[in-house]
């Protein structure tokens, strides 16, 4: 079984999570795709470390996979695309954060079968 706070990727998504969320603090956004890579960035990183803390956990890499989405398509839906570097970081986050919680799967799986086995 997995140990909690060991599995790379969690800790990767806690990282793109974290890099999205100050990624306003350099790139040029509007009010509404700072908030939006604020907010994104804030619950892919929450969520890694729920992740971490609980590693059998399947639902968290599902969740992490559709904030990953989200984050991809927030420059179109926020209406950012214009703005290059925030939209490129959100388009790479969202790339990321999805790849991240697709490669944690597995593990998650082994975790919860391990888990749920009677000792």
């Amino acid at each position: 079984m997995t140990k909690a706070w060991t599995r790379w990727q969690d800790w990767a998504e806690v990282a793109i999570g974290v890099l999205v969320l100050l990624s306003p603090l350099v790139v040029d956004t509007s009010n509404a795709a700072m908030w939006t890579m604020i907010v994104l960035g804030a619950l892919i990183a929450i969520d890694g470390l729920v992740d971490l803390a609980m590693p059998a956990m399947i639902y968290g890499e599902y969740v992490q996979m559709v904030l990953g989405a989200l984050l991809f398509i927030s420059p179109w839906v926020m209406g950012y695309t214009d703005m290059m570097a925030a939209s490129w970081a959100s388009w790479v986050g969202g790339v990321l954060t999805v790849a991240a919680g697709a490669l944690a799967m597995p593990a998650a799986n082994a975790a919860h079968s391990a888990a749920a086995q009677p000792h």
